[in-house]
Parts: structure tokens; C-alpha cells; sequence
């Protein structure tokens, strides 16, 4: 057993609670920490580990919304019920885009941009845009400032906009919550309704690299199977954390600060990157 790797677990867990929610790129942070602490294990785990381990910060939603998202919850009454369902239909409607258009191109983009320079570049371009949207949407009245008020017609512009989510660096949290904000919603709607789509997604996506990982001969070991599960806790418990942190926080701040984030890192990526050629 080497207990250094799962230490790493750790710390990758810790990185995807975090990285998960707020909108700086949980996969393009994975990828980058990877080059600093590598993880020992082959290729196809890692490329599934990446991924699945999204599982834990998922399941964070599911406990922390349970009872909002549970629509045969026996404490609801019926018009509850009935927006719950409602906003079900609005998350089915936002993954369509995904299914439909992502999901074939989501090898090709696995295959080309999972790299240093084009997830730093997306750092910048991204953290640059939520600057460019906060000033935009600065002293304007949020349209939505409820999710019972958000529209199908919004989930499928959100749902669109979620392609973009793809290309490695750009953070599916950010995407989404940019597209909201642009037509109208609040932060925190914006917030909330970029919860509620990653849920299908993100057990969507899990489940196919499982299928792959499986389908290409692969399988795990005693100590892969541990690695994957520390991964998934730790991400799970820090993801609860995350989760209160940006709701509280979007409360009396708007997102700017993760816009200078994510440009200063993806100019230390590029120096980085341009010194170690």
C-alpha cells in the first residue's frame, strides 16, 4: 500500500470540494495539480479518478437540498410539490444541450485541450469575462431573483451555455452562472440553478468514464479502489463547506474576486509553462 498516494487522494479531494463549486475550474485545477503531485497510478485511472471523483462533491448537493429537491417530500403541500417538479423540468431542460451536443465532443476535447497552456488560457479568458459581466450587470435589477420565476426558456439558454464547459479551464459553475447573470438572475439564483444542473450531469458523466474506464479493460486494485473513495469523501465533506461559503459570500459580494483569480493563475500557469520549456 503506498499511503503517500493516499495522502494525494487527499489533497485532490480537497482540491475538487473546493474548485467544484466556485467558479475556477475543478477539472482544470485537478489536471493542474496533477502536474505537481502526480498521482501513482496508470494513465486510465487518473483520466477516471478526474472525473468520478465529482461524485463525492455531487452527493454534497443532494444532503445539503434534499428536502427542496425531494418533490414527494410528506412536508411540502401540493403547490410545493408542484415547484419542485417544476424545477426538475427546468434541470432536464438545462442538460439537454449537453446530451445532445456535448457529449459527442467530449472525447475530442479530452483528447486535444486537456493540457497545460489551453486550461491557463481559459483561466484568463474566463476570469476576464466575469469581470466584464459583473460590470456589466452592476446597478441593473435582477430579473429572477427566484427560482420559481426561472423561466424553461432560461434553463435551455443556461443549458446551451454549459457547453462550453468542455474545453478544460473554463469551470462548468462559471459558465452557467455567467449566462445566468447575463439574462437577468440573480447571484444567488444563478448560483442555486448551477447546483441543481450538475447533479444529472455530473452522475451522467461519471458513470460513462466508469463505462469507459471498464469497457477498455480495465480495473481496479485494493489500493485504486481506497484512492477513489478517500477522493470522493474528502470531496464530499469539503464540497458542504464550499457550497455555505459561496452562498453566504454572493450575498454582499459579486464575483470579480474569482475573475482576478482565475487570471492570476493562468498568468503563473503561462510563466510557468513557458520557463519549464
Amino acid at each position: 500500500m503506498n499511503w503517500f498516494n493516499i495522502f494525494k487522494a487527499v489533497i485532490l479531494g480537497v482540491v475538487e470540494g473546493i474548485t467544484e463549486w466556485l467558479p475556477i475550474s475543478s477539472t482544470g485545477h485537478l489536471i493542474l495539480v496533477d502536474e505537481f503531485i502526480k498521482l501513482q497510478a496508470t494513465p486510465a485511472f487518473k483520466e477516471m479518478f478526474n472525473v468520478v471523483i465529482q461524485l463525492g462533491a455531487i452527493l454534497a448537493v443532494c444532503v445539503i437540498y434534499f428536502h427542496k429537491l425531494n418533490p414527494f417530500s410528506t412536508q411540502k403541500n401540493e403547490i410545493e410539490k408542484k415547484e419542485t417538479w417544476n424545477l426538475w423540468g427546468k434541470v432536464i431542460v438545462g442538460i439537454l444541450p449537453a446530451m445532445v451536443i456535448g457529449l459527442p465532443l467530449d472525447d475530442f476535447f479530452e483528447a486535444h485541450f486537456h493540457k497545460f497552456l489551453p486550461i491557463a488560457l481559459m483561466l484568463i479568458i474566463y476570469g476576464v469575462l466575469f469581470i466584464l459581466v459583473e460590470n456589466h450587470v452592476k446597478g441593473q435589477k435582477p430579473k429572477c431573483t427566484d427560482l420559481n420565476n426561472f423561466t424553461y426558456k432560461a434553463a435551455l439558454v443556461v443549458g446551451v451555455a454549459q457547453i462550453l464547459s468542455l474545453m478544460p479551464g473554463t469551470s462548468r459553475s462559471g459558465v452557467t452562472i455567467l449566462a445566468a447573470l447575463l439574462i437577468g438572475c440573480s447571484r444567488y439564483v444563478a448560483a442555486e440553478y448551477s447546483f441543481f444542473l450538475s447533479i444529472p450531469v455530473m452522475f451522467g458523466a461519471s458513470g460513462i468514464k466508469l463505462l469507459k474506464f471498464f469497457a477498455g479493460g480495465n480495473s481496479f486494485t485494493g489500493e485504486e479502489f481506497l484512492i477513489l473513495l478517500v477522493g470522493c469523501l474528502v470531496a464530499f465533506a469539503v464540497s458542504i463547506l464550499a457550497i455555505k461559503f459561496l452562498l453566504n459570500f454572493i450575498k454582499t459580494n459579486d464575483f470579480k474576486p474569482f475573475g482576478w483569480y482565475r487570471i492570476i493563475l493562468g498568468a503563473f500557469l503561462i510563466v510557468y509553462w513557458l520557463a519549464a520549456k
